[in-house]
C-alpha cells in the first residue's frame, strides 16, 4: 500500500504544479465548462471486454464499466461505488460481503444486481482468456447471491488485498444479456453502467463517450462528454495538441516531448504540463524456455552489466529515475536489492561471473519490445541497452520490436527470450508488485515458480489487514527476486499529463492505479 503521508504530499504538490501551470483548482465549471473533451492517448485498448484485458485497455474500463468498489481521487483504500458497503464478515479475511445499492441498470436498461455481478466474475474464470485478469482473483473459491442485492466472496485463503482486486477494473461489471457466459462478446460495443456510455468506437482510432444518465457512484462528471483519440505515433499525438485538435495528452510522451511541452514556447502556445509521481516502472523479463537465458549467470551478467543511471540520463532526461527492486520507490516495503547484489555496473564482475559458468563465448540474444504502447522512448531505451550490453563484449544483442497486439501475442506463446515490459499497479499495495510476476499463470506470460512468495510470502502477508504489517515478506519476496534474475527492475517513471490551457482538472485525473478519470477534465470558463 501506498505511504498515506507520501499520498498527501503529492496531493499538495500537484496542487503547487497545477497553479504554477495556470491550472487553476477553483475554476467554474459551470456553464460553457461542460463541453466535450477530447483526449489523445498512445495506449488503445487491446480488447473492449473485461474478461480478456489486464493491461492499459483499463483506462477505457474506468470510465466505462463500474465496479463494486474504486479509489476515488486522493483514495488510497477502496470505497463503494455500485456497492452501498463491503466488509469481510469473518476475521481470517476469507468472506467478503458486499451489499449492492438498490435500482441500479445497466445502460441497457437491465437490471444490475447481485446475479450481474456474479455472472461477471464468473465469466473471468470460465473463459480464463490468455491475456485476461484471472490471475488476480486467484484467492477467490465461489460466489453466492443469498439476495438480490447481496455477494458473498468466499476465498480459498485469507486474502486482505481482495478488496483491492475489486476495486480495478478487472472486476468491471458487465450486463449479462450482452456478456455471454462461457465465450468473450465479439462486437465493439460495451454495456456497462459507468459513468459513460460508449457511444461509438473505432479500432485503433476513436472513441467516443457520452454521460451515462443511468450512472449512480462516486464519479462527478465535470463535462458532457469525451472523445479519447488513439495515436500510434507520439509525434502526431503532440502535433494534434499543439494545433488544438485535441484537448489534452495521457500516456506515451517521450521525454524529449515532455520537456519540449514544459518550455516558455509551448506555454506561448496555450499549452500546460502537470507531473504526477507515478508508480510505473520498466521491466526486463528472461523466459528460462530459451537455452541461454535459462543459465542463471548469463542473467546475473545482464544484471551486472546494466547502468540504469546512464539509460535513465541518455533516454529519459530527468523524467525517470534508477529502479532496483520491482517495488517501486515510495510503495511501502520498497527495498533495493539488485543494487544491494550488484552495486554499481560492472563489466569485469560480469566476465567473472560468465568464465566461473564455463561461458566464453559472447552470448548472443534476442531482445524484444513494442513498438506502441509506452512510447517513443521505448526503442531508444532498448537502443541503449544494446550498446551496453554489445560494448562490453560478452554478448550480441538484436532488437526485435512489434505493435503491441503481436508483442502480446508472441511472449504468451513463449517465442521472446527476453523481453520489455512495463508495469501499472492494478491497485496501490506491494502485493501488486510481487504477486501478479510469480506462478504458472502471471502477468508476463512467462511461468516463473517461487514456491517460497507463493506458498510463504504471499499467503502469510494477506492475513494482515493492516498492509504495513506485511512489509517483512515484502523485502523477502523483494531478494528472491533479486537472487532469481526473472526480472530485471530499469527505471520508475513519472507520469505527464499535457493540456491546453482551457483545461482545468488535470491534477485529479489520475487514480492511485494511475488510470484516466476523464470526468475530471472540463473547459473552464473563467481564471
Amino acid at each position: 500500500m501506498f505511504n498515506r503521508t507520501r499520498c498527501l504530499q503529492i496531493t499538495a504538490a500537484l496542487a503547487s504544479i497545477s497553479l504554477l501551470s495556470g491550472c487553476s483548482l477553483f475554476s467554474d465549471s459551470s456553464g460553457d465548462g461542460a463541453k466535450r473533451i477530447v483526449v489523445g492517448t498512445t495506449s488503445a485498448p487491446s480488447t473492449l471486454d473485461p474478461a480478456a484485458a489486464w493491461d492499459g485497455s483499463w483506462e477505457l474500463y474506468r470510465n466505462v464499466y463500474q465496479t463494486l468498489l474504486a479509489f476515488p481521487t486522493g483514495a488510497t483504500k477502496p470505497q463503494p461505488d455500485a456497492a452501498q458497503s463491503c466488509d469481510f464478515t469473518d476475521s481470517g479475511n476469507e468472506s467478503y460481503r458486499c451489499v449492492l445499492k438498490k435500482g441500479l441498470k445497466f445502460s441497457d436498461g437491465e437490471t444490475l444486481d447481485a446475479k450481474a455481478v456474479k455472472h461477471s466474475l464468473d465469466r473471468i474464470m470460465t473463459i480464463d482468456a490468455p491475456a485476461g485478469p484471472k490471475a488476480l482473483f486467484g484467492s477467490l473459491d465461489k460466489i453466492e447471491t443469498p439476495d438480490a442485492q447481496t455477494v458473498v466472496f468466499h476465498l480459498k485463503t485469507p486474502d486482505a488485498t481482495f478488496p483491492f482486486v475489486l476495486g480495478s477494473p478487472a472486476a468491471s461489471l458487465v450486463a449479462p444479456k450482452e456478456y455471454p457466459a462461457d465465450k468473450l462478446r465479439e462486437d465493439d460495443k460495451v454495456t456497462g453502467s459507468g459513468p459513460y456510455t460508449l457511444e461509438s468506437y473505432k479500432e485503433g482510432s476513436e472513441a467516443v463517450l457520452n454521460s451515462n444518465g443511468s450512472y449512480t457512484g462516486f464519479a462527478n462528471r465535470r463535462n458532457d462528454g469525451v472523445t479519447i483519440r488513439y495515436f500510434a505515433d507520439s509525434k502526431k499525438m503532440i502535433a494534434a495538441l499543439r494545433g488544438k485538435e485535441i484537448d489534452a495528452t495521457y500516456r506515451g510522451l517521450s521525454a524529449q516531448e515532455v520537456k519540449d511541452l514544459q518550455s516558455p514556447e509551448a506555454h506561448n502556445e496555450g499549452v500546460q504540463v502537470v507531473e504526477n509521481v507515478g508508480s510505473e516502472i520498466r521491466y526486463l523479463v528472461f523466459n528460462p524456455k530459451d537455452p541461454q537465458v535459462a543459465k542463471l549467470p548469463v542473467r546475473q551478467a545482464i544484471a551486472q552489466i546494466v547502468d540504469r543511471g546512464a539509460l535513465v540520463s541518455k533516454v529519459y532526461q530527468g523524467t525517470a529515475e534508477p529502479l532496483y527492486s520491482m517495488v517501486p520507490k515510495g510503495v511501502v516495503g520498497h527495498k533495493t536489492p539488485f543494487y544491494d547484489k550488484y552495486g554499481q555496473a560492472d563489466v569485469a564482475k560480469a566476465k567473472n561471473i560468465l568464465k566461473t559458468a564455463g561461458i566464453t563465448q559472447p552470448v548472443e540474444l534476442t531482445f524484444w519490445y513494442t513498438t506502441d504502447r509506452y512510447g517513443a522512448s521505448t526503442a531508444e531505451e532498448f537502443t541503449e541497452l544494446k550498446r551496453q550490453l554489445e560494448e562490453s563484449g560478452l554478448f550480441k544483442i538484436t532488437l526485435r520490436g512489434q505493435p503491441w497486439k503481436a508483442f502480446q501475442e508472441g511472449y504468451k506463446k513463449g517465442e521472446y527470450p527476453v523481453f520489455g515490459r512495463g508495469w501499472f499497479p492494478d491497485f496501490p499495495d506491494p502485493d501488486n508488485f510481487i504477486a501478479p510476476f510469480v506462478g504458472k499463470d502471471n502477468a508476463v506470460g512467462t511461468p516463473y515458480e517461487a514456491p517460497v512468495i507463493t506458498g510463504e510470502l504471499l499467503p502469510k502477508s494477506r492475513r494482515e489487514s493492516d498492509r504495513s504489517a506485511g512489509v517483512h515478506e515484502f523485502e523477502q519476496a523483494q531478494q528472491i527476486f533479486a537472487d532469481d534474475v526473472r526480472l530485471l527492475p530499469l527505471w520508475q517513471g513519472k507520469l505527464y499529463v499535457a493540456a491546453r490551457d482551457d483545461i482545468a482538472g488535470a491534477e485529479r485525473a489520475l487514480d492511485p492505479q494511475t488510470v484516466m478519470q476523464v470526468w475530471e477534465l472540463y473547459r473552464k470558463t473563467s481564471w
